[in-house]
């Protein structure tokens, strides 16, 4: 298998010296994938946070970002849920990709392919129904108008409620597309996406003497009917590629974006008090808009020194967006001194009346953020055994940051990033690959990352990581790959929260994660396909912060051990069935190591069923043996209870 994402060339995934996984669209079908915490709970070193019950937010090695996010090479930071509905593929990065993706790309990225409209006709529509009165439909139609165009519209809608009391979703999307080849040479792509999602934000449950608190797993801390989420997104796209006779590839792509985003909770904002059996409510609401514009050129050419064959990569980004924040605190029962409401254990949904109002330290802000990156790199096959990667990005990141309450913040910063990489692969045979490679990635601070926080100079001050990570690539078969690596992963100048008030934040000097990974993927037989691995993984703070942890303290979200296996086995060409399995081991709910998250196995399974030429059906079943668990976390506080068994169907009609 072949990427373009990791190199911006189209290279092999055992050329390219870092571990990465691909969530191939059989993968996303046979698993019933709807989103991208789904997509990875298979993928080794990355984990699921809860981001606050209203948005995506993935732990890449240790590290949590709601902002490494791209969809076709191209940022894509909004904090919102995205659908797969016009998604080809889901590649996920790992380790520093700074040189790549520029700012972020710090512990790992995610990188989104689009379905993109060729000359391959397809209508395709899909029908699903399960456990909490969930309902989606989706649309998959391509046309071929004549040899030059050919157009595709994806589309989807989903009604869904919940296991948590009181907790429902909708959303629905349209994508269409069209592709244009003027020339042979020439390739226009251009589409469009509008997409609403609206939800109940759900914070989960608080803690106990260290553990998540001893209730069903379908109670709801805070007030559902008034913790709710919304996002509007439009965006437009466009890529432009020509190859010329020389042999030189002309790219660009250019994404518009606009976000329209407001949330609003009432959620436990404290832990039980032992014996009392009183915890404490919060509230607050958060709205943001945000217009983003980005260009992208590169150019691409292949050439030889002597014996030495090289590809080189080279280009420019452009880069625009601009944010308006406004985060406004609740207080309770008209009284403007009550931000907290005490409830007790046995009764913690509340009804109080509640108002909300901009304090001083609140988020009111304005901020743009103007990027400008220039970025070479070489791909270079010494021997036909031995291949080395080289590569830099400048990055020019300029923020104009405006706090707009009291003391009227007016900051502006510029910050002048190095991102290299270097790697070098050496293949004893073609189908196994040895690497080593070396990579940084700043992560500036603008945009969301400055809600509810006291914004300083120092504050935005990037973030730093690096990567060092060496492993072994073997094609087992042609679509069958094995992947091992160990890496070292350091992290300078974090912001970490709170563990018991996402209020407020400190910096970090810094944090290590190490770890090894093991991923296998692909068919094992024509008839037998596999997605899985194995991770083990150390994190710790290499110093003290302040009133939140302790020198050596580990990394909160952060398993020593994961490891999951999907099986999926077609017994006749119309009757297959699959097996997963994910073991998470436990781990501590944030930096201070007070509340510990319990180990957890989860199986899943699935029927598949091909009923005539044009109609399929699946039967896909979450937690099968009904385990109790707990899914994700972003604090002491506030803790996500996994699931119990839940059942979907699929039919899938051809015409």
């Amino acid at each position: 298998m072949s990427t373009s994402t990791a190199t911006k060339t189209n290279t092999l995934l055992r050329d390219v010296p870092q571990a990465i996984s691909v969530i191939t669209n059989e993968f996303i079908r046979d698993q019933s994938i709807r989103s991208l915490g789904d997509a990875v709970r298979y993928v080794p070193g990355v984990g699921v946070s809860q981001g606050e019950g209203n948005r995506d937010a993935l732990v890449f090695r240790g590290n949590r970002s709601t902002g490494d996010f791209f969809v076709d090479g191209i940022r894509d930071d909004a904090e919102f849920y995205r659908d797969l509905y016009n998604i080809e593929r889901v590649e996920v990065l790992k380790g520093a990709n700074g040189m790549i993706f520029g700012r972020g790309g710090s512990g790992g990225v995610v990188n989104r392919v689009s379905k993109q409209a060729n000359w391959d006709p397809v209508r395709e529509f899909t029908f699903q129904g399960g456990s909490f009165n969930q309902k989606r439909l989706t649309a998959d139609v391509g046309y071929v108008i004549n040899d030059v165009a050919a157009v595709r519209l994806n589309a989807i809608y989903e009604d869904a409620d919940s296991f948590r009391d009181g907790v429902s979703m909708e959303r629905l999307g349209v994508s269409p597309t069209v592709t244009i080849k003027p020339t042979h040479r020439t390739k226009i792509i251009a589409n469009m996406e509008r997409f609403h999602d609206d939800r109940t934000a759900d914070r989960g449950i608080p803690s106990l003497l260290g553990r998540p608190v001893k209730v069903h797993e379908s109670q709801f801390f805070g007030d559902p009917k008034r913790s709710h989420t919304n996002i509007d997104v439009l965006s437009f796209n466009s890529m432009i590629e020509h190859k010329f006779d020389s042999g030189v590839t002309l790219q660009n792509r250019t994404n518009y974006a606009t976000y329209d985003k407001f949330y609003q909770n009432i959620f436990a904002n404290g832990q039980v008090i032992p014996g009392l059996n009183l915890l404490s409510l919060g509230a607050y609401n958060n709205a943001t808009s945000r217009e983003n514009v980005f260009n992208q050129t590169n150019l691409l050419y292949s050439f030889n020194t002597g014996p030495i064959s090289h590809t080189l990569m080279t280009g420019v980004e452009v880069g625009r967006q601009e944010t308006f924040n406004r985060r406004r605190n609740g207080f309770f029962n008209n009284d403007e001194s009550q931000v907290n409401l005490r409830v007790p254990l046995s009764n913690p949904v509340t009804n109080a009346p509640v108002d909300y109002v901009t304090r001083d330290t609140d988020a009111h802000n304005r901020s743009v953020v103007n990027v400008t990156s220039l970025y070479i790199q070489d791909q270079i096959e010494l021997l036909p055994q031995l291949q080395l990667i080289a590569g830099v990005r400048y990055d020019l990141f300029e923020v104009d940051f405006q706090q707009k309450n009291a003391g009227r913040t007016h900051l502006k910063t510029r910050d002048d990033l190095i991102a290299p990489r270097f790697g070098i692969i050496y293949k004893p045979i073609e189908a196994i690959s040895f690497y080593a490679s070396y990579s940084q990635a700043y992560v500036p601070r603008a945009g969301d990352q400055l809600t509810g926080i006291t914004v300083t100079t120092a504050v935005l001050k990037p973030e730093k990581f690096t990567t060092l990570e060496t492993g072994v690539k073997w094609d087992i078969r042609p679509d069958l790959a094995l992947t091992g690596a160990v890496f070292q992963l350091d992290r300078t100048n974090a912001i970490t929260a709170d563990p018991n008030d996402p209020s407020r934040t400190f910096l970090a000097k810094g944090q290590r994660t190490e770890g090894i990974e093991v991923s296998l993927s692909g068919q094992v037989t024509s008839d037998w396909s596999v997605m899985g691995g194995y991770a083990y993984q150390l994190g710790e703070f290499t110093s003290a912060v302040q009133g939140v942890a302790a020198k050596g303290a580990t990394v909160g979200e952060l398993p020593r051990h994961t490891f999951s296996a999907w099986n999926r086995y077609d017994f006749t060409p119309r009757l297959g069935a699959a097996f997963g399995v994910i073991y998470r081991g436990d781990m501590f709910a944030s930096a201070d190591n007070t509340v510990r998250i319990p180990d957890f196995t989860r199986v899943d399974a699935a029927l598949f069923a091909k009923l005539t030429s044009r109609v399929r059906a699946q039967l896909n079943i979450e937690n099968l043996f009904d385990a109790k668990y707990f899914a994700s976390v972003h604090n002491n506080n506030n803790i996500t209870p996994g699931s119990p068994i839940a059942v979907r169907g699929t039919l899938i009609v051809n015409f």
